[in-house]
């Protein structure tokens, strides 16, 4: 009972097609099939940049100049 069948789903489309237009979700579909290709492209140039970086041998950070504080850390005595 809680299932669609293949003729609701029709039904469906024959409305959703007349709402908006052949044209219309054409365009949807093209562009909805374009940003998932630049997305693949852009997670592919990710994996490349992290793996152009790892084959750089990955420099330790430079340190940032500044003052350092010398300090002791002393454990007192419980009475």
């Amino acid at each position: 009972m809680g299932g669609l069948s293949i003729w609701h789903w029709l039904i469906v489309l024959v409305v959703v097609v007349l709402i908006f237009g052949t044209k219309k979700l054409r365009n949807v579909g093209q562009d909805l099939g374009g940003a998932v290709k630049g997305f693949k492209e852009g997670m592919k140039g990710a994996e490349g940049e992290a793996d152009a970086a790892k084959a750089a041998g990955d420099a330790p950070p430079q340190q940032i100049p500044g003052r350092t504080i010398d300090a002791e850390v002393r454990k007192d005595k419980a009475v």
